[in-house]
């Protein structure tokens, strides 16, 4: 466990910036195995080892020796977020909301609205910090796939390899129209428990809900998760996942050309039935991408857990991430000695 301190600008705000970080694995002499892993919503900086309770962490499954993202070969970090919903948890580093201000109280509503802009400015300092030059692969699922696509749009050069997991290039009418407007409503009539039964219906469909908690009581689940959950946060992340957009960084021929041009190699991976990230938002981009020339691989699967199957089936897409990681660096100097011979 490490953690990244800085003052950062957020929506042209000054900010003390805490974010914790854990890492597997061991940077190599050159500096160049170094991946970044971003959480989905509700997760943390635990993506891999044992949870504080013994349980599996999130993506324990893909992160270790031996396993897609091999702690053999690559030094994998993940670090918080910006108002980490987990926040309430002893173990978790975060800036938001609930964070003290430098006047003595809490920042409230006076804490910027931040962006995705603002949170690729903080993993780009992370990577300064760690003294990486650019990183091997930036991965996520849900949210974490989202901020592996900002890194995609407005630093391609620095992430050669990037696989989004469940999600899309912009946040549709499901996420700006539907979520967003019904969590607030939840958030003010039913707090905490409220707000994450409705982000749990919508990750995992009524299949996944019925299959999860079968023999489960969905009910203690959630008094278990209010614990650790800070409602203020939960929001904060709410309102960030609905302003995502990659055309509001640049136009989409614009993006292409450049993923061309940089060599940038990207994964994405969708589920068939899922609730936050229609997946015919990904597959039309996708096949835009493609046509453009991009090296884009593009997987759907099916999954009983809704868009939770990228938490819950994850061998359906393992070996098309470990590919990813597998495949060579693109030779970015020869690429832009080739556009400038051509110019």
């Amino acid at each position: 466990m490490f953690e990244l301190n800085t003052e950062a600008l957020l929506g042209g705000v000054r900010v003390p910036v805490r974010l914790g970080a854990q890492s597997w694995g061991t940077l190599n002499a050159a500096r160049d195995n170094a991946v970044l892993v971003c959480h989905y919503y509700t997760g943390t900086m635990r993506a891999a080892g044992r949870n504080p309770d013994g349980t599996p962490a999130w993506w324990d499954a893909l992160i270790g020796p031996g396993r897609a993202i091999d702690t053999k070969r690559f030094f994998v970090v993940c670090m918080n977020t910006l108002s980490n919903a987990q926040y309430l948890d002893s173990g978790v580093i975060t800036t938001g909301p609930e964070t003290v201000h430098p006047d003595g109280q809490p920042w409230g509503p006076r804490f910027p609205a931040w962006g995705f802009g603002d949170l690729h400015a903080l993993q780009l300092a992370l990577m300064h910090q760690l003294q990486v030059p650019r990183w091997h692969a930036v991965v996520g699922p849900s949210l974490g796939g989202t901020q592996a696509l900002h890194w995609a749009a407005r630093t391609p050069e620095l992430a050669p390899r990037v696989a989004a997991v469940t999600t899309s290039p912009k946040a549709g009418p499901v996420l700006r129209d539907a979520f967003e407007p019904m969590l607030r409503d939840a958030a003010a009539s039913g707090g905490v428990e409220a707000a994450l039964r409705l982000i749990s219906f919508f990750g995992l469909g009524s299949d996944g809900l019925e299959r999860q908690f079968r023999e489960a009581n969905f009910r203690t689940y959630l008094r278990t998760r209010i614990g650790t959950c800070s409602l203020s946060h939960v929001l904060d992340l709410g309102r960030l996942v609905a302003t995502h957009d990659l055309e509001q960084v640049a136009p989409t021929p614009q993006l292409f050309e450049r993923w061309r041009e940089t060599g940038l190699q990207l994964l994405s991976v969708n589920v068939t039935v899922d609730q936050f990230f229609p997946v015919a938002e990904m597959r039309r981009f996708a096949l835009a991408s493609q046509a453009a020339g991009v090296a884009h691989t593009h997987v759907e699967f099916d999954s009983p857990y809704g868009h939770l199957g990228c938490l819950q089936d994850i061998p359906r897409y393992a070996h098309h991430l470990q590919a990813l990681l597998d495949s060579p660096s693109p030779d970015l100097a020869v690429r832009l000695a080739q556009k400038n011979a051509h110019a």
